[in-house]
């Protein structure tokens, strides 16, 4: 069986000309897109094969084992990212087609007095936050990207705004993991790995305390800052505090839980005592009709409007507490022509596994939530206003789908191609040669997470020495994911 062996000098034996080259794959793909025009599909599609050819003819990677590095990328894009995204879209077009969502609209203007800037601070920084906490995935801006679309945010602004939002509470996501992984990676005992998660902390503290004024400069420019300022003070601040607070005093484990109610609590009392300004003005530059009074409203519809997302929490919280309920049932592939043949620059074997945890990940989880919530919704229908017609969820299912098709070609496409980068060395070329150049690795190291699965353990920082950049196994670097990758539902808005 044919092996392959990364090597970062693979072009006339020069690190530096292998780096450039290794960088046309991404280079096409933003011609293509911006220079060009072309849909992101069909960018995504130019780069894979660029990838693919340099990785042959460049890296010397046989051609089967460079077909089937970008089939693993692919599949790792349609489960579970890709998975993900649809049912997060579902389980959002069941609360519609319930006829509950309205209520959900006037539930969310009485936060705020209608106030959407702080309505999205609160949803997508507190709540997101909170399913950060539990799931991540990309679950968390799936889920609150909807949300926020509901209230009549236009989509590259909810897009931007749900990433944004996820910056502070994305370092303790899944419980945790990118702490525990990272002191995993570094053979640190348990007390050390707490004492990275208190560090962690203190680098997050002030991108916290400033996350909700970004929300409002994105969502209305500096007017925003001024009139919704105080609430996202009392927002930033007490999350900041409180999860710099549960990573040094607490468990990190839980920090993100700890600091969402924290700050979800200080914003609801606050919001009681002081009143945002501009609010008419404000859904008039928006283009949204003025706030309307909410009488019709009582305890039950309110409850019925919050229940999927309450529903979705519970499913979380369970999942994660007791990870044997749903864990049970794992797809563990030793991927064709991969194992045990590719090795690193440090001769090491890389873990090409495909795994996958059918019942346990977020995009089953949410499946499981919107099937309990349709279920609850035709049962309790307030003698038929709001009716749900038991086809309903599979007619949507059908619907979502059909209208993500290329977006979820587009994920698997990019998908393929980081995966190609990555075990054909193109990646690694590009990181030790950037990692060579100092201290300004720092200002490069942002853009190259972008183009491979994603690790702590990727590319170490620059040393006195030329360092040894060596590639993680896509299993770590899948088990982490979880909170260190921006989602693609944006993306896929975007692709639409």
């Amino acid at each position: 069986m044919s092996t392959f062996n990364i090597t970062t000098d693979a072009i006339a034996g020069n690190v530096g000309l292998t780096a450039l080259v290794s960088t046309l794959p991404l280079i096409a793909f933003f011609i293509m897109l911006l220079g060009l025009k072309a849909r992101a599909h069909t960018s995504g599609a130019v780069a894979l094969l660029v990838a693919l050819l340099i990785a042959v003819f460049g890296m010397d990677m046989p051609t089967g084992m460079a077909l089937s590095s970008a089939v693993r990328g692919g599949l790792f894009g349609l489960f579970p990212i890709v998975w993900v995204i649809i049912t997060a879209i579902w389980f959002y077009e069941v609360t519609v087609a319930s006829g509950r969502f309205n209520d959900l609209r006037k539930t969310f203007d009485l936060l705020g007095d209608g106030d959407i800037r702080i309505q999205a601070i609160l949803i997508a920084f507190c709540f997101g936050g909170l399913l950060e906490a539990l799931a991540g995935f990309g679950a968390p801006v799936a889920i609150t990207a909807t949300m926020i679309l509901a209230l009549g945010v236009k989509p590259l602004k909810a897009a931007t705004t749900v990433l944004i939002a996820n910056t502070a509470p994305v370092a303790f996501g899944a419980v945790g993991i990118p702490v525990t992984t990272a002191g995993s990676v570094g053979g640190r005992t348990a007390e050390q790995t707490a004492d990275i998660a208190a560090l962690i902390s203190l680098q997050v503290l002030l991108i916290a305390a400033v996350v909700p004024f970004f929300i409002l400069f994105i969502l209305d420019g500096m007017r925003g800052v001024k009139e919704a300022g105080p609430a996202a003070a009392v927002i930033g601040i007490s999350f900041a505090i409180a999860q710099w607070a549960a990573a040094t005093f607490f468990a990190y484990q839980l920090t993100n839980v700890v600091a969402c109610i924290v700050s979800l609590g200080a914003g609801f009392i606050f919001l009681r005592v002081w009143k945002p300004k501009g609010v008419d003005s404000l859904r008039e530059r928006m283009e949204l009709p003025a706030q309307e009074e909410v009488t019709d409203l009582n305890g039950s519809r309110i409850w019925m409007a919050l229940l999927p997302y309450a529903v979705v929490t519970a499913v979380f919280a369970i999942a994660t507490a007791w990870p044997a309920i749903f864990g049970f049932l794992q797809v563990n592939v030793a991927w064709p022509l991969l194992d045990g043949t590719v090795f690193d620059a440090e001769g090491h074997a890389m873990d090409t596994a495909f795994t996958f945890n059918v019942l346990g990940n977020p995009g089953t989880l949410l499946l499981i939530s919107g099937i309990i919530v349709a279920l609850i919704y035709m049962t309790f229908n307030e003698n038929g206003r709001y009716k749900l017609d038991a086809s309903a969820p599979l007619t949507k299912f059908g619907e979502v789908v059909s209208r993500m098709k290329f977006s979820a070609l587009t994920i698997i496409l990019v998908l393929a191609l980081a995966y190609t980068m990555n075990y054909s060395g193109q990646t690694i070329s590009i990181g030790q040669f950037v990692a060579s150049v100092g201290g300004i690795f720092a200002l490069f190291s942002p853009v190259l997470a972008g183009s491979a699965p994603p690790s702590p353990a990727r590319i170490p920082p620059p040393t006195h020495s030329l360092p040894t950049c060596r590639s993680p196994p896509p299993s770590a670097s899948a088990s982490i994911r979880t909170s260190c990758w921006p989602p693609i539902p944006p993306v896929a808005l975007w692709a639409r």
